[in-house]
């Protein structure tokens, strides 16, 4: 076990020699596989936090139901009573076309041009809450409501989620396609990097194995060389996209200001980041591991060049 521990701890401070003997280029191509992994990882955290806020906004779906402007007391009395009789509406709120307007007048801060107005342009209304808050019995319901007398429009105020939600779901397809790409481009960059390295140290590699150099002893230092740029590289992706997302809040906070409302994008979860490093440590091993394999094979000692 302790011959075992040894080995690795060669291989791995080996590891740290190649970097320290090419600082620039180590540097590089760090950089390369940080910018390379903070596209999908930027695309991942903003689509995380649209669909946290869709979710959050859209807990509990509701019907608009507005009434012809010219409808009277009575035919706004028949709509509530059929509502309150319906058995797929758990509950209701009316809003007057005068409330309305005077809602609309404190919370926009136009006092001046709704005072203005000749006469009120808000019908009367129901705000409806359904027992069921599936797309399809709210649509059943938007559709049912609709065809009633005196009612001049129905909106399904969560049709805009639903259109969200299908945006959100091609965003995460994007990103899998993206994150498989760049993933490629990794294990490829680690793949020519460490084939550059053995074939510098040709002449070591085959001395080495002449005095009987396993191909696993020699193979290790290069699989945590690939393990740890790829590691660095995490690091530098989950660096990047951190500072987008503070550039992006301190713009958002301006706005919050503006129109009086908050809203900050969440940085990468912990243990997100986490897994990204894990992936790309796996990702720059894999690369190693088959740059290696290959060019290993094609050395034996004795053999011409």
């Amino acid at each position: 076990m302790t011959a075992w521990l040894t080995q690795h701890l060669r291989g791995f401070t080996a590891t740290f020699a190649r970097l320290a003997r090419a600082p620039l280029g180590s540097a590089l191509n760090i950089l390369v596989i940080g910018v390379a992994l903070s596209l999908p990882l930027g695309l991942y955290v903003v689509i995380d936090n649209l669909q946290a806020s869709s979710q959050q906004i859209a807990a509990e779906p509701q019907v608009s139901a507005f009434m012809a402007l010219d409808a009277s007391r009575a035919e706004v009395a028949q709509v509530e009573a059929r509502l309150k009789r319906n058995p797929r509406v758990q509950r209701f709120r009316f809003v007057p076309r005068d409330q309305a307007l005077q809602e609309i007048k404190q919370a926009s801060g136009l006092a001046d041009v709704v005072d203005s107005l000749p006469q009120n342009p808000l019908p009367d209304a129901f705000i409806i809450n359904a027992k069921d808050s599936t797309p399809q019995s709210l649509e059943s319901l938007r559709d049912e409501i609709r065809q009633w007398p005196r009612v001049a429009h129905v909106q399904l105020d969560a049709e805009w989620a639903r259109r969200l939600d299908a945006a959100l779901r091609l965003g995460r397809l994007l990103v899998a396609i993206l994150g498989a790409l760049l993933a490629l481009a990794l294990v490829a960059i680690t793949f020519n990097t460490i084939r550059l390295q053995v074939l510098t140290q040709r002449d070591e590699i085959e001395v080495i194995k002449l005095i009987g150099a396993t191909d696993a002893f020699i193979r290790r230092p290069f699989l945590y060389f690939g393990a740890l740029q790829g590691c660095a590289g995490g690091v530098v992706a989950w660096l990047i996209a951190s500072g987008g997302v503070y550039l992006l809040n301190r713009n958002l906070g301006e706005l919050s200001h503006v129109y009086a409302s908050l809203f900050q994008i969440k940085y990468l979860a912990t243990d997100d980041g986490l897994s990204l490093l894990i992936i790309a440590a796996t990702l720059g091993w894999f690369g190693a591991w088959l740059s290696v394999g290959r060019h290993l094979a094609l050395i034996e000692p004795g053999k011409s060049k």
